[in-house]
């Protein structure tokens, strides 16, 4: 276990497109003990995938038990392997910020319910529906497996995105 550097955009790793975890094992087992540590280590963090520290590979942790617009519906903490939203309901804007992107944040548009599959540590598949901030928060990550950031998906650069006034 051990808390891994974050790399910051441009860094080339956070636009491409992760490849598919063929099976769990120690490594992977591995790499999500590390996202866990990285992402409890961060300021304020509610996720990390794999890409942000360096690793190509469709793999991310979400908690927002503690934060305080997720501690009151939340599925705990979840290390997921190859996830995949099946289903999408509802949108809202929502301020993000990221990582990978210090010194920002900005105005997002997602889904506020969604219905994914994923693969869990021990290697069983689960499937659960996610709402509210922690439906954005497993989107948001999910989106850097695909070599996303929340920047791509600001609608107005000029009007959504802004720079973080303290990173906490």
């Amino acid at each position: 276990m051990a808390v891994q550097n974050i790399l910051i955009y441009p860094h080339p790793i956070l636009k491409k497109l992760c490849h598919p975890v063929e099976r769990i094992d120690a490594e992977i087992r591995q790499l999500l003990e590390d996202l866990v540590d990285t992402m409890e280590a961060g300021p304020g963090s509610v996720g990390v995938a794999a890409p942000q520290i360096g690793v190509a590979l469709r793999v991310c942790v979400v908690d927002v038990t503690k934060n305080r617009h997720g501690k009151d519906n939340n599925h705990g903490r979840l290390l997921m392997v190859n996830p995949e939203i099946v289903e999408r309901a509802g949108a809202a804007v929502m301020r993000e910020g990221c990582m990978s992107v210090p010194d920002y944040t900005g105005d997002v548009e997602r889904a506020t319910e969604i219905t994914l599959h994923y693969t869990d540590p021990e290697g069983a598949l689960q499937e659960f529906t996610a709402s509210g901030f922690e439906a954005v928060a497993i989107q948001h990550e999910m989106d850097h497996l695909d070599g996303m950031l929340f920047l791509d998906r600001i609608s107005s650069l000029k009007t959504g995105l802004f720079r973080r006034k303290s990173y906490k």
